[in-house]
Protein backbone atom coordinates (compact mmCIF):
# COMPACT_ATOMS: atom_id res chain seq x y z
CA UNK A 1 0.00 0.00 0.00
CA UNK A 2 1.51 2.91 -1.02
CA UNK A 3 2.05 6.28 0.98
CA UNK A 4 -0.95 8.66 -1.07
CA UNK A 5 -3.14 5.28 -0.57
CA UNK A 6 -2.77 5.73 2.78
CA UNK A 7 -3.29 9.36 2.67
CA UNK A 8 -6.71 8.87 0.81
CA UNK A 9 -7.39 6.39 3.53
CA UNK A 10 -6.91 8.72 6.52
CA UNK A 11 -8.59 10.95 4.08
CA UNK A 12 -12.02 9.40 3.62
CA UNK A 13 -12.17 8.89 7.14
CA UNK A 14 -11.43 12.19 7.71
CA UNK A 15 -14.26 13.31 4.97
CA UNK A 16 -17.13 10.64 6.51
CA UNK A 17 -16.62 11.97 10.23
CA UNK A 18 -17.03 15.28 9.05
CA UNK A 19 -19.57 14.91 6.58
CA UNK A 20 -21.59 12.48 9.32
CA UNK A 21 -21.25 15.31 12.04
CA UNK A 22 -22.66 17.59 9.61
CA UNK A 23 -25.20 15.60 8.90
CA UNK A 24 -26.42 14.77 12.46
CA UNK A 25 -26.19 18.41 13.68
CA UNK A 26 -28.44 19.35 10.47
CA UNK A 27 -31.26 16.59 11.29
CA UNK A 28 -30.63 17.70 14.98
CA UNK A 29 -31.62 21.63 14.04
CA UNK A 30 -34.38 20.47 11.87
CA UNK A 31 -35.86 18.39 14.77
CA UNK A 32 -35.71 21.65 16.58
CA UNK A 33 -33.58 20.22 19.29
CA UNK A 34 -36.40 18.54 20.12
CA UNK A 35 -35.38 15.15 20.34
CA UNK A 36 -34.03 15.39 23.99
CA UNK A 37 -36.82 16.34 25.80
CA UNK A 38 -38.77 13.42 24.13
CA UNK A 39 -36.39 11.08 24.83
CA UNK A 40 -36.29 11.60 28.60
CA UNK A 41 -40.96 12.52 28.16
CA UNK A 42 -41.48 9.11 26.94
CA UNK A 43 -39.03 6.41 28.13
CA UNK A 44 -41.31 5.43 31.12
CA UNK A 45 -41.37 2.10 30.03
CA UNK A 46 -38.70 -0.66 28.91
CA UNK A 47 -40.44 -0.89 25.14
CA UNK A 48 -40.96 3.29 24.95
CA UNK A 49 -37.15 3.59 25.84
CA UNK A 50 -35.72 1.12 23.06
CA UNK A 51 -37.77 2.69 20.41
CA UNK A 52 -37.04 6.10 21.50
CA UNK A 53 -33.52 5.30 21.79
CA UNK A 54 -33.29 3.94 18.32
CA UNK A 55 -35.16 7.04 16.49
CA UNK A 56 -33.07 9.16 18.50
CA UNK A 57 -29.86 7.70 17.60
CA UNK A 58 -31.03 7.13 13.87
CA UNK A 59 -31.93 10.89 13.84
CA UNK A 60 -28.92 12.14 15.15
CA UNK A 61 -26.53 9.15 13.96
CA UNK A 62 -24.29 8.61 16.71
CA UNK A 63 -25.01 6.14 19.50
CA UNK A 64 -22.53 7.84 21.32
CA UNK A 65 -24.26 11.09 21.75
CA UNK A 66 -27.42 9.51 22.35
CA UNK A 67 -25.73 7.40 25.33
CA UNK A 68 -24.05 10.60 27.07
CA UNK A 69 -27.57 12.68 26.98
CA UNK A 70 -28.59 9.59 29.00
CA UNK A 71 -25.90 9.73 31.42
CA UNK A 72 -26.50 13.55 31.62
CA UNK A 73 -30.58 12.91 32.52
CA UNK A 74 -29.40 10.42 35.07
CA UNK A 75 -26.75 12.34 36.65
CA UNK A 76 -29.25 15.70 36.94
CA UNK A 77 -31.93 13.00 38.66
CA UNK A 78 -34.44 13.48 35.46
CA UNK A 79 -33.82 9.90 34.40
CA UNK A 80 -33.65 6.78 36.53
CA UNK A 81 -31.15 4.35 35.86
CA UNK A 82 -33.52 1.95 34.87
CA UNK A 83 -34.82 4.11 31.95
CA UNK A 84 -31.35 4.74 30.93
CA UNK A 85 -30.80 0.92 30.07
CA UNK A 86 -33.85 0.66 27.49
CA UNK A 87 -32.73 3.69 26.17
CA UNK A 88 -28.81 3.00 25.83
CA UNK A 89 -30.08 -0.61 24.23
CA UNK A 90 -32.16 1.38 21.93
CA UNK A 91 -29.28 3.56 20.89
CA UNK A 92 -27.07 0.09 19.99
CA UNK A 93 -29.55 -0.78 17.66
CA UNK A 94 -29.64 2.29 16.54
CA UNK A 95 -26.46 3.05 15.26
CA UNK A 96 -27.04 -0.15 12.57
CA UNK A 97 -29.11 2.82 10.70
CA UNK A 98 -25.93 4.86 9.61
CA UNK A 99 -24.46 1.77 7.89
CA UNK A 100 -27.43 1.53 5.66
CA UNK A 101 -27.26 5.22 4.90
CA UNK A 102 -23.30 4.35 3.45
CA UNK A 103 -25.09 1.90 1.94
CA UNK A 104 -26.15 4.40 -0.60
CA UNK A 105 -23.00 5.51 -1.95
CA UNK A 106 -22.04 2.27 -3.03
CA UNK A 107 -25.03 1.98 -5.52
CA UNK A 108 -23.84 1.63 -9.41
CA UNK A 109 -25.60 1.58 -12.45
CA UNK A 110 -25.33 2.48 -16.33
CA UNK A 111 -28.96 2.46 -17.52
CA UNK A 112 -32.16 4.02 -16.82
CA UNK A 113 -32.91 4.54 -12.90
CA UNK A 114 -29.41 2.71 -11.69
CA UNK A 115 -27.63 5.58 -13.42
CA UNK A 116 -29.21 8.28 -11.17
CA UNK A 117 -28.86 6.73 -8.17
CA UNK A 118 -25.05 5.64 -8.92
CA UNK A 119 -22.64 7.50 -6.34
CA UNK A 120 -21.16 10.19 -8.71
CA UNK A 121 -24.23 11.25 -9.65
CA UNK A 122 -26.24 11.30 -6.18
CA UNK A 123 -23.62 13.36 -4.22
CA UNK A 124 -23.40 15.43 -7.29
CA UNK A 125 -27.00 15.95 -6.89
CA UNK A 126 -26.88 16.44 -3.32
CA UNK A 127 -24.20 18.42 -2.92
CA UNK A 128 -25.76 21.05 -5.46
CA UNK A 129 -28.81 21.34 -3.99
CA UNK A 130 -27.07 21.08 -0.38
CA UNK A 131 -25.06 24.24 -1.03
CA UNK A 132 -27.64 26.36 -3.10
CA UNK A 133 -30.00 25.52 0.12
CA UNK A 134 -27.36 26.63 2.40
CA UNK A 135 -25.91 30.19 0.32
CA UNK A 136 -29.94 31.12 -0.84
CA UNK A 137 -31.74 29.98 1.67
CA UNK A 138 -33.71 32.24 4.11
CA UNK A 139 -35.86 30.13 6.15
CA UNK A 140 -33.83 27.86 8.93
CA UNK A 141 -35.35 25.06 7.58
CA UNK A 142 -34.16 25.42 4.50
CA UNK A 143 -30.48 26.19 6.02
CA UNK A 144 -31.25 22.84 8.02
CA UNK A 145 -31.94 20.76 4.72
CA UNK A 146 -28.72 22.11 3.05
CA UNK A 147 -26.79 21.31 6.11
CA UNK A 148 -28.03 17.71 5.94
CA UNK A 149 -27.60 17.53 2.03
CA UNK A 150 -24.06 18.63 2.22
CA UNK A 151 -23.34 16.48 5.07
CA UNK A 152 -24.23 13.42 3.24
CA UNK A 153 -22.24 14.45 0.54
CA UNK A 154 -19.37 14.77 2.51
CA UNK A 155 -19.91 11.63 3.52
CA UNK A 156 -20.63 9.88 0.40
CA UNK A 157 -17.23 11.55 -0.70
CA UNK A 158 -15.42 10.62 2.33
CA UNK A 159 -16.62 6.48 1.34
CA UNK A 160 -15.78 7.07 -1.99
CA UNK A 161 -12.69 8.08 -1.09
CA UNK A 162 -11.80 5.35 1.22
CA UNK A 163 -12.79 2.51 -1.15
CA UNK A 164 -10.61 3.95 -3.64
CA UNK A 165 -7.71 3.75 -1.66
CA UNK A 166 -8.24 0.13 -0.81
CA UNK A 167 -9.29 -1.22 -3.59
CA UNK A 168 -5.81 -2.49 -4.40
CA UNK A 169 -5.33 -4.28 -0.90
CA UNK A 170 -7.06 -7.31 -2.09
CA UNK A 171 -3.94 -8.37 -3.89
CA UNK A 172 -1.80 -7.50 -1.25
CA UNK A 173 -0.84 -10.89 0.99
CA UNK A 174 -0.15 -9.04 3.76
CA UNK A 175 -3.89 -7.85 3.54
CA UNK A 176 -5.16 -11.37 3.02
CA UNK A 177 -3.17 -12.62 5.96
CA UNK A 178 -4.91 -10.03 7.75
CA UNK A 179 -8.69 -10.98 7.08
CA UNK A 180 -7.14 -14.90 7.71
CA UNK A 181 -6.52 -13.56 11.42
CA UNK A 182 -9.80 -11.77 11.71
CA UNK A 183 -11.41 -15.29 10.86
CA UNK A 184 -10.75 -16.17 14.91
CA UNK A 185 -13.27 -14.66 16.62
CA UNK A 186 -10.67 -13.10 19.79
CA UNK A 187 -8.59 -11.52 17.46
CA UNK A 188 -11.37 -10.28 15.67
CA UNK A 189 -13.25 -9.02 18.48
CA UNK A 190 -10.58 -7.15 20.33
CA UNK A 191 -9.20 -5.27 17.11
CA UNK A 192 -12.76 -4.34 16.26
CA UNK A 193 -12.78 -2.92 19.66
CA UNK A 194 -9.11 -1.21 19.92
CA UNK A 195 -10.25 0.32 16.25
CA UNK A 196 -13.86 1.57 16.83
CA UNK A 197 -12.42 3.02 20.61
CA UNK A 198 -9.63 4.76 18.48
CA UNK A 199 -11.77 6.30 15.89
CA UNK A 200 -14.77 6.93 19.00
CA UNK A 201 -17.14 6.35 17.07
CA UNK A 202 -18.93 2.86 15.88
CA UNK A 203 -20.40 4.21 12.18
CA UNK A 204 -17.07 5.60 11.43
CA UNK A 205 -15.62 2.12 12.50
CA UNK A 206 -18.68 0.07 10.69
CA UNK A 207 -18.05 2.54 7.29
CA UNK A 208 -14.41 1.62 6.92
CA UNK A 209 -15.32 -2.54 6.94
CA UNK A 210 -17.93 -1.82 4.24
CA UNK A 211 -14.90 -0.21 2.45
CA UNK A 212 -12.43 -2.34 3.21
CA UNK A 213 -15.15 -4.93 2.10
CA UNK A 214 -15.23 -4.05 -1.50
CA UNK A 215 -11.91 -5.49 -2.11
CA UNK A 216 -13.61 -8.82 -2.31
CA UNK A 217 -11.43 -11.18 0.21
CA UNK A 218 -13.52 -10.13 3.19
CA UNK A 219 -15.99 -13.32 3.89
CA UNK A 220 -18.38 -12.88 6.47
CA UNK A 221 -16.20 -15.11 9.02
CA UNK A 222 -13.76 -12.03 9.21
CA UNK A 223 -16.37 -9.07 9.18
CA UNK A 224 -18.66 -10.89 11.88
CA UNK A 225 -15.89 -10.69 14.61
CA UNK A 226 -15.70 -7.18 13.84
CA UNK A 227 -18.87 -6.04 13.82
CA UNK A 228 -18.76 -7.82 17.59
CA UNK A 229 -15.83 -5.41 18.41
CA UNK A 230 -17.25 -2.65 17.01
CA UNK A 231 -20.00 -2.83 19.71
CA UNK A 232 -17.82 -3.20 22.47
CA UNK A 233 -15.73 -0.48 21.58
CA UNK A 234 -18.03 2.51 21.25
CA UNK A 235 -18.84 2.10 24.69
CA UNK A 236 -15.03 3.93 25.19
CA UNK A 237 -16.11 7.43 24.79
CA UNK A 238 -19.31 6.64 26.94
CA UNK A 239 -16.97 5.97 29.90
CA UNK A 240 -15.00 9.03 29.01
CA UNK A 241 -17.84 11.45 29.21
CA UNK A 242 -18.82 10.06 33.03
CA UNK A 243 -15.65 10.95 34.26
CA UNK A 244 -17.26 14.27 36.16
CA UNK A 245 -20.26 12.36 36.84
CA UNK A 246 -21.76 11.49 39.99
CA UNK A 247 -22.60 7.99 41.04
CA UNK A 248 -25.91 7.45 39.27
CA UNK A 249 -24.09 9.39 36.10
CA UNK A 250 -20.88 6.56 36.44
CA UNK A 251 -23.45 3.99 36.64
CA UNK A 252 -25.48 4.89 33.12
CA UNK A 253 -22.14 5.13 31.56
CA UNK A 254 -20.85 1.91 32.09
CA UNK A 255 -24.54 0.16 31.18
CA UNK A 256 -22.90 0.91 27.37
CA UNK A 257 -19.99 -1.01 28.53
CA UNK A 258 -21.58 -3.96 30.48
CA UNK A 259 -24.96 -4.29 27.80
CA UNK A 260 -22.44 -4.59 25.43
CA UNK A 261 -20.80 -7.25 26.39
CA UNK A 262 -23.20 -9.04 27.69
CA UNK A 263 -25.12 -8.51 24.40
CA UNK A 264 -22.13 -9.28 22.26
CA UNK A 265 -21.12 -12.79 24.32
CA UNK A 266 -24.27 -13.70 24.67
CA UNK A 267 -24.71 -13.67 20.68
CA UNK A 268 -21.32 -14.59 20.31
CA UNK A 269 -21.75 -17.96 21.99
CA UNK A 270 -24.75 -19.06 20.89
CA UNK A 271 -23.56 -18.12 16.98
CA UNK A 272 -19.71 -19.67 17.69
CA UNK A 273 -21.47 -22.63 19.30
CA UNK A 274 -23.91 -23.42 17.16
CA UNK A 275 -21.39 -23.15 14.07
CA UNK A 276 -19.10 -25.90 15.65
CA UNK A 277 -21.99 -28.68 15.56
CA UNK A 278 -23.40 -27.56 12.33
CA UNK A 279 -20.84 -25.43 10.21
CA UNK A 280 -22.79 -21.96 8.58
CA UNK A 281 -21.77 -22.36 4.78
CA UNK A 282 -22.34 -18.65 4.91
CA UNK A 283 -19.63 -17.35 6.96
CA UNK A 284 -17.21 -18.09 3.59
CA UNK A 285 -19.38 -15.85 2.14
CA UNK A 286 -17.56 -12.91 0.36
CA UNK A 287 -19.03 -9.81 1.85
CA UNK A 288 -19.69 -6.04 0.28
CA UNK A 289 -20.92 -3.15 1.82
CA UNK A 290 -24.91 -4.21 2.00
CA UNK A 291 -24.11 -7.72 3.33
CA UNK A 292 -21.98 -5.70 5.90
CA UNK A 293 -24.62 -3.34 7.07
CA UNK A 294 -27.62 -6.29 6.84
CA UNK A 295 -25.01 -8.21 9.16
CA UNK A 296 -24.79 -5.33 11.65
CA UNK A 297 -28.28 -4.79 12.00
CA UNK A 298 -29.61 -8.30 12.93
CA UNK A 299 -26.49 -8.65 14.93
CA UNK A 300 -27.54 -5.74 16.89
CA UNK A 301 -30.92 -6.55 16.91
CA UNK A 302 -30.63 -10.22 18.57
CA UNK A 303 -28.22 -8.58 21.01
CA UNK A 304 -30.97 -6.19 22.18
CA UNK A 305 -33.27 -9.06 22.03
CA UNK A 306 -31.60 -11.11 24.36
CA UNK A 307 -30.62 -8.07 26.70
CA UNK A 308 -34.22 -6.76 27.48
CA UNK A 309 -35.47 -9.42 29.84
CA UNK A 310 -32.08 -8.66 31.07
CA UNK A 311 -32.67 -5.21 32.61
CA UNK A 312 -32.52 -5.65 36.48
CA UNK A 313 -29.03 -8.08 35.87
CA UNK A 314 -27.58 -5.17 34.34
CA UNK A 315 -28.79 -3.00 36.65
CA UNK A 316 -27.63 -5.23 39.62
CA UNK A 317 -24.22 -5.50 38.13
CA UNK A 318 -23.53 -1.88 37.35
CA UNK A 319 -24.68 -0.79 40.94
CA UNK A 320 -22.12 -3.63 42.23
CA UNK A 321 -19.47 -2.38 39.66
CA UNK A 322 -19.92 1.40 40.69
CA UNK A 323 -20.68 1.73 44.60
CA UNK A 324 -22.36 4.20 46.27
CA UNK A 325 -19.96 6.64 48.37
CA UNK A 326 -20.59 9.90 50.08
CA UNK A 327 -20.53 12.52 47.65
CA UNK A 328 -21.17 16.63 48.16
CA UNK A 329 -24.98 16.78 48.18
CA UNK A 330 -26.03 19.93 46.09
CA UNK A 331 -29.29 21.22 45.41
CA UNK A 332 -29.34 21.95 42.29
CA UNK A 333 -27.80 19.67 39.06
CA UNK A 334 -27.53 21.57 35.72
CA UNK A 335 -25.88 19.57 33.78
CA UNK A 336 -23.32 21.08 31.46
CA UNK A 337 -23.67 18.17 28.52
CA UNK A 338 -27.03 19.52 27.95
CA UNK A 339 -25.71 22.80 26.67
CA UNK A 340 -25.12 21.05 23.42
CA UNK A 341 -29.08 20.29 22.88
CA UNK A 342 -30.54 23.17 24.21
CA UNK A 343 -34.25 22.23 24.13
CA UNK A 344 -33.00 19.40 26.69
CA UNK A 345 -30.97 22.04 28.66
CA UNK A 346 -34.11 24.41 28.48
CA UNK A 347 -36.34 21.51 29.88
CA UNK A 348 -33.81 20.19 32.75
CA UNK A 349 -33.66 24.78 33.66
CA UNK A 350 -37.87 24.86 33.53
CA UNK A 351 -37.94 21.96 35.69
CA UNK A 352 -35.54 23.75 38.07
CA UNK A 353 -36.82 26.62 38.16
CA UNK A 354 -39.72 25.21 39.08
CA UNK A 355 -38.94 23.28 42.08
CA UNK A 356 -37.47 26.49 43.25
CA UNK A 357 -40.76 28.09 42.99
CA UNK A 358 -42.34 25.41 44.73
CA UNK A 359 -39.30 26.26 47.67
CA UNK A 360 -40.58 29.78 47.22
CA UNK A 361 -44.19 28.68 48.60
CA UNK A 362 -42.34 26.65 51.69
CA UNK A 363 -40.22 29.64 52.27
CA UNK A 364 -43.54 31.74 52.43
CA UNK A 365 -45.64 29.42 54.57
CA UNK A 366 -42.86 28.93 57.22
CA UNK A 367 -42.30 32.43 58.29
CA UNK A 368 -46.11 33.37 57.92
CA UNK A 369 -46.55 30.22 60.41
CA UNK A 370 -43.46 31.91 62.83
CA UNK A 371 -45.67 35.47 62.90
CA UNK A 372 -48.19 33.27 64.38
CA UNK A 373 -46.37 30.78 66.54
CA UNK A 374 -42.38 31.73 66.80
CA UNK A 375 -40.29 28.42 67.05
CA UNK A 376 -36.19 28.76 66.83
CA UNK A 377 -36.85 25.16 64.59
CA UNK A 378 -38.84 27.07 62.54
CA UNK A 379 -36.81 29.71 61.92
CA UNK A 380 -33.63 27.63 60.95
CA UNK A 381 -35.90 26.42 58.44
CA UNK A 382 -36.64 29.59 56.78
CA UNK A 383 -32.98 30.34 56.98
CA UNK A 384 -31.94 26.79 55.22
CA UNK A 385 -34.47 27.89 52.47
CA UNK A 386 -33.05 31.51 51.72
CA UNK A 387 -29.60 29.37 51.43
CA UNK A 388 -31.11 27.10 49.20
CA UNK A 389 -32.97 29.78 47.35
CA UNK A 390 -29.32 31.18 46.62
CA UNK A 391 -27.81 28.45 45.53
CA UNK A 392 -30.93 28.01 42.53
CA UNK A 393 -30.03 31.86 41.56
CA UNK A 394 -26.29 31.45 41.36
CA UNK A 395 -26.61 28.31 39.31
CA UNK A 396 -29.57 29.01 37.30
CA UNK A 397 -28.50 32.28 36.39
CA UNK A 398 -24.59 31.09 35.70
CA UNK A 399 -26.34 28.07 33.74
CA UNK A 400 -28.47 30.31 32.20
CA UNK A 401 -26.04 32.55 30.44
CA UNK A 402 -24.38 29.83 29.06
CA UNK A 403 -27.29 28.67 26.98
CA UNK A 404 -27.61 32.23 25.65
CA UNK A 405 -24.26 31.42 23.90
CA UNK A 406 -25.36 28.41 22.17
CA UNK A 407 -27.79 28.16 18.84
CA UNK A 408 -31.22 29.00 20.41
CA UNK A 409 -34.38 29.62 18.44
CA UNK A 410 -36.67 32.76 18.85
CA UNK A 411 -38.84 30.93 21.26
CA UNK A 412 -36.41 29.33 23.49
CA UNK A 413 -34.26 32.93 23.32
CA UNK A 414 -37.77 34.33 25.16
CA UNK A 415 -37.67 31.48 27.47
CA UNK A 416 -34.20 31.78 28.32
CA UNK A 417 -34.94 35.99 29.05
CA UNK A 418 -37.69 34.70 31.37
CA UNK A 419 -36.43 32.57 33.09
CA UNK A 420 -33.90 34.76 33.75
CA UNK A 421 -35.69 37.40 34.93
CA UNK A 422 -37.76 35.80 37.58
CA UNK A 423 -34.97 33.71 38.75
CA UNK A 424 -33.99 36.66 41.07
CA UNK A 425 -37.72 37.62 42.04
CA UNK A 426 -38.46 34.01 43.28
CA UNK A 427 -34.93 34.58 45.11
CA UNK A 428 -35.88 38.00 46.56
CA UNK A 429 -39.06 36.26 47.94
CA UNK A 430 -37.20 33.96 49.70
CA UNK A 431 -35.16 37.12 50.99
CA UNK A 432 -38.37 38.69 52.71
CA UNK A 433 -39.51 35.55 54.24
CA UNK A 434 -36.65 35.32 55.90
CA UNK A 435 -36.72 38.90 56.90
CA UNK A 436 -40.55 37.92 57.98
CA UNK A 437 -38.93 35.46 60.11
CA UNK A 438 -36.01 38.00 61.47
CA UNK A 439 -39.15 39.78 62.76
CA UNK A 440 -41.08 37.32 64.21
CA UNK A 441 -38.09 36.62 66.25
CA UNK A 442 -37.26 40.27 67.30
CA UNK A 443 -40.68 39.83 68.50
CA UNK A 444 -40.66 36.93 70.39
CA UNK A 445 -37.03 37.99 72.33
CA UNK A 446 -38.73 41.36 72.87
CA UNK A 447 -42.14 40.33 74.37
CA UNK A 448 -43.74 42.10 71.71
CA UNK A 449 -47.25 41.74 71.27
CA UNK A 450 -49.67 43.35 69.35
CA UNK A 451 -52.99 44.62 69.82
CA UNK A 452 -55.96 42.36 69.05
CA UNK A 453 -57.45 44.40 66.09
CA UNK A 454 -53.26 44.56 64.59
CA UNK A 455 -53.39 40.90 64.61
CA UNK A 456 -56.74 40.25 63.03
CA UNK A 457 -54.88 42.89 60.14
CA UNK A 458 -51.66 40.79 60.26
CA UNK A 459 -54.20 38.27 59.42
CA UNK A 460 -55.51 39.36 56.55
CA UNK A 461 -52.30 40.24 55.12
CA UNK A 462 -50.74 36.89 55.63
CA UNK A 463 -53.57 35.27 53.80
CA UNK A 464 -53.18 37.52 51.17
CA UNK A 465 -49.74 37.32 50.62
CA UNK A 466 -49.73 33.89 50.68
CA UNK A 467 -52.58 33.57 48.26
CA UNK A 468 -50.54 35.86 45.96
CA UNK A 469 -47.35 33.59 46.46
CA UNK A 470 -49.45 30.40 45.52
CA UNK A 471 -51.09 32.01 42.45
CA UNK A 472 -47.58 33.02 41.29
CA UNK A 473 -45.67 30.01 41.66
CA UNK A 474 -49.14 27.91 40.24
CA UNK A 475 -49.32 30.06 37.42
CA UNK A 476 -45.29 29.84 36.83
CA UNK A 477 -45.46 25.96 37.17
CA UNK A 478 -48.31 25.73 34.57
CA UNK A 479 -47.39 28.40 32.45
CA UNK A 480 -50.99 29.66 32.28
CA UNK A 481 -51.26 33.45 31.34
CA UNK A 482 -54.66 34.00 32.29
CA UNK A 483 -54.22 32.72 36.32
CA UNK A 484 -51.13 35.13 35.97
CA UNK A 485 -53.18 38.24 34.65
CA UNK A 486 -55.05 37.62 38.34
CA UNK A 487 -51.98 38.45 40.33
CA UNK A 488 -51.90 42.47 39.33
CA UNK A 489 -55.19 43.31 40.78
CA UNK A 490 -54.25 41.23 43.75
CA UNK A 491 -51.17 42.82 44.25
CA UNK A 492 -52.47 46.46 43.98
CA UNK A 493 -55.24 45.42 46.65
CA UNK A 494 -52.30 43.98 49.30
CA UNK A 495 -50.51 47.63 48.41
CA UNK A 496 -53.91 48.86 49.42
CA UNK A 497 -53.95 47.20 52.74
CA UNK A 498 -50.46 47.88 53.46
CA UNK A 499 -51.09 51.35 53.23
CA UNK A 500 -54.34 51.47 55.21
CA UNK A 501 -52.56 49.28 58.18
CA UNK A 502 -49.87 52.11 58.10
CA UNK A 503 -52.97 54.53 58.66
CA UNK A 504 -54.56 52.51 61.47
CA UNK A 505 -51.22 52.24 62.96
CA UNK A 506 -50.46 55.64 63.91
CA UNK A 507 -54.30 56.52 64.94
CA UNK A 508 -53.73 53.29 67.28
CA UNK A 509 -50.73 55.04 68.87
CA UNK A 510 -52.60 58.58 68.75
CA UNK A 511 -55.03 56.24 70.87
CA UNK A 512 -52.18 54.72 73.20
CA UNK A 513 -52.96 51.39 71.92
CA UNK A 514 -49.45 50.54 70.29
CA UNK A 515 -45.96 51.56 71.41
CA UNK A 516 -43.29 53.13 68.98
CA UNK A 517 -41.32 49.28 69.51
CA UNK A 518 -44.34 47.76 68.28
CA UNK A 519 -45.09 50.00 65.24
CA UNK A 520 -41.07 49.26 63.95
CA UNK A 521 -41.92 45.57 64.01
CA UNK A 522 -45.12 46.21 62.56
CA UNK A 523 -44.26 48.23 59.52
CA UNK A 524 -41.22 46.20 58.64
CA UNK A 525 -43.35 43.56 58.54
CA UNK A 526 -45.80 45.07 56.33
CA UNK A 527 -42.58 46.81 54.39
CA UNK A 528 -42.13 42.97 53.36
CA UNK A 529 -45.75 41.82 52.60
CA UNK A 530 -45.70 44.71 49.79
CA UNK A 531 -41.92 43.79 48.63
CA UNK A 532 -43.62 40.48 48.08
CA UNK A 533 -45.94 41.26 45.95
CA UNK A 534 -44.29 43.24 44.13
CA UNK A 535 -41.79 40.53 42.89
CA UNK A 536 -44.76 38.69 42.37
CA UNK A 537 -46.30 41.08 39.59
CA UNK A 538 -42.64 41.27 38.14
CA UNK A 539 -43.49 37.30 37.92
CA UNK A 540 -46.54 37.95 35.96
CA UNK A 541 -45.40 40.54 33.80
CA UNK A 542 -42.13 38.89 32.86
CA UNK A 543 -44.83 35.30 31.72
CA UNK A 544 -47.13 37.62 29.75
CA UNK A 545 -45.12 40.28 28.23
CA UNK A 546 -42.15 37.86 27.02
CA UNK A 547 -44.81 35.43 25.43
CA UNK A 548 -44.50 38.37 23.07
CA UNK A 549 -41.20 39.47 22.74
CA UNK A 550 -41.28 42.26 24.91
CA UNK A 551 -40.83 43.44 28.80
CA UNK A 552 -42.09 46.81 29.33
CA UNK A 553 -43.06 46.76 32.63
CA UNK A 554 -45.27 49.70 33.55
CA UNK A 555 -46.88 49.79 29.85
CA UNK A 556 -47.65 46.38 30.76
CA UNK A 557 -49.35 47.65 33.93
CA UNK A 558 -50.68 50.60 32.21
CA UNK A 559 -52.38 48.87 29.44
CA UNK A 560 -53.97 46.19 31.40
CA UNK A 561 -55.99 48.67 33.66
CA UNK A 562 -56.81 50.20 30.32
CA UNK A 563 -57.48 47.35 27.92
CA UNK A 564 -59.25 44.83 30.59
CA UNK A 565 -60.71 47.64 33.19
CA UNK A 566 -63.66 45.91 33.68
CA UNK A 567 -61.57 42.58 34.54
CA UNK A 568 -59.79 44.53 36.58
CA UNK A 569 -62.03 46.05 38.15
CA UNK A 570 -63.91 42.91 38.62
CA UNK A 571 -61.29 41.47 40.19
CA UNK A 572 -60.07 44.39 42.80
CA UNK A 573 -63.49 44.43 43.71
CA UNK A 574 -63.85 40.45 44.74
CA UNK A 575 -59.84 40.57 46.64
CA UNK A 576 -61.28 43.91 48.74
CA UNK A 577 -64.32 42.15 49.54
CA UNK A 578 -61.71 38.91 50.20
CA UNK A 579 -59.48 40.33 52.10
CA UNK A 580 -61.42 43.09 54.51
CA UNK A 581 -59.39 44.62 57.59
CA UNK A 582 -61.66 44.68 60.77
CA UNK A 583 -62.84 47.96 61.49
CA UNK A 584 -60.91 49.73 64.20
CA UNK A 585 -61.17 50.11 67.62
CA UNK A 586 -62.41 53.71 68.78
CA UNK A 587 -60.58 55.27 71.56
Amino acid sequence: MSISQIIGLFSGVALFLYGMSLMGDGLKQLSGNKLGPILFSLSNTQIKGVLFGTVVTSVIQSSCATAVMTVGFVNSGLMKLRQAIAVILGAILGTSITGWVICLGYLEGTEGIASLLSTSTLTGIVAVTGILFRMFGKKHTLVCIGNIMMGFAILMFGMSTMSSSVSSLGEQAWFLDAMTGMSNPVIGILVGAAFTALLQSASAAVGIIQALSVTGVMTAEAALPLLFGVTVGASFPVLLSALGANVSGKRTAMVYLVASIMGMASVAAVFYIINAIYPFSMLKTTMDPFSVATVNTLMRLAMVLVLLPLTDVIEGLVTFMVRDKPENTQTVHLEERFLAHPAVALEQSRMTIDDMAKLTMRSITSALDLLRNYSEEGFAKVEAMESEADQYEDQLGTYLLKLTATNLSEPQSREVSKYLHVLSDFERITDHALNLAQSAKERDEKKVLFSETAQEELQVISRAVSDVVSMTVSSFNSDSLEDAKHIEPLEETIDNLCDEMKLHHVQRLQQGTCTILQGFIFNDLLTNFERISDHCSNVAVAMIELSVGSFETHDYIDHLKERSAFMFQEDLKKYEAEYSLPALEKA
